[in-house]
Order: structure tokens, then sequence, then C-alpha cells
């Protein structure tokens, strides 16, 4: 087993090797939640502003793409639902997520927010507040990025 590899087993998640690099297989534990265009960056500079950061995987391509290591989502099906009709991507339940340095067609998967630069796996419902927080934002036509508890 790879370096990398045996770095996410050691994090108790479940990989698999593939012919073009590491593919974390989601489950109860960690799942994943992808995000794309200006709304990933805006969605990232929410989680920083309000210290919600968890690891994010960047994926290659024309278009930006990340997605959010996260865990809950059992018990977040208004959040995954919320996600998915703002256009975000679930990865759970057995799905597979490339895991940096895979090599894909447009180039490598990489780290945004490596996993030892994150203070933790964030919950699901962290990602669906800060979507719903930036599309908010975006029609108010606002320019806030953290929230007062």
């Amino acid at each position: 087993m790879t370096a990398a590899a045996q770095d996410y087993s050691q994090r108790g998640w479940t990989v698999a090797e593939t012919a073009n690099g590491i593919c974390l297989i989601t489950d109860a534990d960690v799942s994943g939640i992808e995000v794309t265009g200006e709304l990933a960056g805006e969605v990232r500079r929410f989680l920083r502003a309000n210290n919600l950061s968890g690891p994010v995987i960047e994926i290659p391509g024309g278009e930006r793409r990340e997605i959010h290591l996260v865990t809950g989502v059992r018990k977040a099906a208004m959040a995954l639902d919320a996600l998915r009709e703002a256009g975000a991507v679930i990865y759970a339940d057995g799905a597979g997520i490339p895991m940096p340095p895979t090599q894909l067609s447009a180039g490598s998967a990489c780290w945004g927010v490596a996993p030892h630069e994150a203070r933790w796996l964030p919950p699901v419902v962290a990602i669906g507040a800060a979507v719903r927080s930036v599309l908010a934002r975006r029609r108010a036509g606002a320019d806030v990025t953290s929230v007062a508890c």
C-alpha cells in the first residue's frame, strides 16, 4: 500500500488502490459534498471565515470542482436535499471519491485543505449552512462572510 493510502487508512477511512491512484469508499463515517464553479470558492471562504473548514479535494478541469469531506450524512436528510437543490453532488453509501494524488483525465486530484491542516471532519450540515448563506447573500446582494452566534 502506498504511503498516502496508509495515511488515509490510519485516519479510519476505507480506501482502495486503483490503476490511477486511490479511491475513498464513503461510509457512515466519511462522505463527500462536491460544489462547483464560483459557489465552490464562496463556500470555502465562508467555512474558513467561520472556522468550519475540513479537508477539501480539488478536482482538475475546466470548471472549479471541490469535494468537502464530511460526516453525519445519515442524520441530515434535509441538508442533503437542500444541497442537491443547490447543485451539489453527494458522495455517500459506498460511492468512491478520488483521493490525492489520483490521476484524472485533466490532471491530478490535490488537496485544497489537507487533512492535517483541518481541525476536524465537519458535519454535512456545516457545508449546508455555508451553501445556504452564500446563496442568501447572492439573493440579497450583500457581502457578508461570517455569522455571529
